[in-house]
């Protein structure tokens, strides 16, 4: 052999065991030529020990082969490069995994002459495939156990994720949402592109970030949802790739909100009203003596003088101002609830009625009205203070007419609610009707729409309270163009049968 093929041949013998991976050589029927000189190492064998053995008896320590699937064969059928990978123990018993890869090497005649064999230790990437996988898994079930909504888009504004609580959010499911949707088709024309701009400002919460934002979104069925939002933006090195959206729905949130807030003001109002009351009767009682003065007096100095004298007609005025303005105190002690004594009996409703009718002093009022009685055939009961259920009945019929401008059809209609255990009163006119703007108002003390000297606006605020001291309740029923209706409901009462009804 001259010198340049040995200097050939050890060239070769470098190059192979400088080789980083362990690697064998091997005749077609899987003997062992020689093996570097990492091999060696990492197995903790010599030369001796390796060469002329098959490469299961080096590997596995066994006559056959065990493992069934050792693409060896392959390689020499189709003289191309293939690779396996194999978990395996080492010496101290520790799981391993193998790269195995096998590599012709031909002959002058094409044929497969050897086989290279090279083992890569995978195991740390393996290891770290595993935990990537858990930590995929955990972070999935986070995302989808998660009560509130997530939603993940590409750069595209693709969606590719919608998590189970942003499906029931939005009203749309996972496959739809990827299918036929982009990222702008869940919010209101230019919200989206909005969002964004946001997400790339410093000012809010750094860039690519977007901190408790309140905005709106689109459910499916196109009705706008109020949300709590919370975005970013993914990047690789500096380039956006995708964006994270999460979601609160505040529905429920601000319809507590509103809750809270009309009981702050209903709190506030039933205050001021304690107040006023508190007022309203001091007034009261200081005007009430001087009153009960000036009327008496008046009467004396009217019944002293002869029919015919000229001072007759000043007194009566003077006494029909002083009764009126007694009439306001008695309203206004009514509205106080500073009344004297209420004395409750059970009441034939359709006869309380008739009788307030009666009560009413001018009947000439009713001269262009027509009177409509639906009253109920059965016989309707209920336990209230008679005289101020007449007064209720007296101050509706008077509204009512004034409201009608003297002219139209009244109605007075009684009936059973049987599912709800009531007896209602209805008291319709044919008037004008309520403007929504008073509507919320018209039960409020001292407000009228009357003009002035003409009301005191304490005729619906003492209805109101009577019908609530007798465990009754008011409200308008209906009011347009073409009328109004006051809906009075009361419980109906468990009748004793020796109890006179009144």
């Amino acid at each position: 052999m001259n010198q340049k093929i040995i200097n050939e041949m050890d060239w070769r013998v470098r190059v192979f065991d400088s080789l980083s991976f362990p690697t064998l050589i091997m005749t077609p029927d899987r003997r062992i030529v020689t093996a570097n000189q990492v091999f060696l190492g990492k197995y903790r064998l010599n030369v001796e020990q390796v060469v002329g053995k098959y490469c299961h008896e080096v590997f596995y320590r066994k006559e056959i082969c065990p493992n069934e699937f050792c693409p060896f064969n392959k390689v020499l059928s189709e003289k191309t490069g293939q690779t396996i990978i194999r978990r395996t123990a080492s010496l101290t018993g520790k799981m391993l995994w193998e790269d195995r890869v096998f590599s012709p090497i031909l002959g002058d005649d094409g044929n497969v002459a050897y086989i290279m064999e090279s083992v890569r230790d995978i195991t740390r990437l393996k290891n770290l495939e595993y935990t990537l996988k858990e930590t995929e898994a955990f972070l999935t079930k986070i995302i989808h156990g998660s009560p509130v909504a997530i939603v993940v888009a590409d750069r595209f504004a693709n969606i590719l994720l919608m998590n189970p609580a942003a499906e029931a959010l939005f009203g749309y499911s996972q496959r739809e949402a990827a299918t036929r949707l982009a990222v702008t088709d869940l919010y209101p024309p230019g919200t989206a592109k909005s969002i964004m701009k946001q997400l790339r400002s410093r000012k809010l919460g750094g860039t690519g970030r977007l901190l408790s934002t309140n905005t709106s979104i689109l459910n499916a069925d196109g009705s706008k949802i109020p949300v709590e939002l919370n975005a970013s933006i993914l990047y690789d090195d500096e380039s956006e790739f995708a964006t994270v959206g999460i979601y609160k729905d505040l529905r429920k949130i601000l319809a507590m909100e509103e809750k809270l807030k009309k009981a702050d003001a209903q709190l506030v109002q039933s205050e001021k009203m304690a107040s006023l009351g508190k007022l309203a009767a001091g007034v009261a009682h200081e005007i009430n003596n001087p009153l009960t003065g000036i009327l008496m007096y008046a009467n004396i100095a009217k019944d002293s003088l002869d029919e015919d004298a000229t001072q007759q007609k000043d007194l009566e005025n003077i006494i029909e101002d002083a009764e009126r303005c007694s009439s306001i105190v008695k309203n206004l002690l009514t509205y106080s609830r500073q009344t004297v004594y209420s004395e409750k009996n059970t009441q034939g409703v359709n006869a309380l009625l008739q009788e307030s009718l009666s009560l009413i002093r001018d009947q000439k009022l009713f001269l262009n009205v027509k009177l409509v009685k639906q009253f109920s055939a059965d016989e309707l009961y209920i336990k209230v203070d008679k005289n101020q259920m007449n007064q209720v009945v007296i101050n509706l019929v008077m509204n009512a007419v004034d409201a009608m401008g003297k002219r139209g059809v009244l109605t007075l209609r009684t009936y059973r609610d049987k599912n709800k255990n009531e007896i209602n009163v209805e008291i319709s006119d044919t008037g004008s009707g309520i403007h929504a703007e008073n509507l919320p108002r018209i039960f409020d003390p001292f407000f009228t729409t009357k003009a002035q000297g003409q009301g005191t606006g304490l005729g619906l605020s003492t209805v109101y309270g009577i019908v609530k001291e007798n465990r009754g309740s008011i409200s308008v029923k209906e009011t347009s163009s073409n009328g109004t209706t006051f809906l009075l409901r009361f419980p109906q009462p468990s009748i004793d049968p020796e109890e006179t009804l009144i």
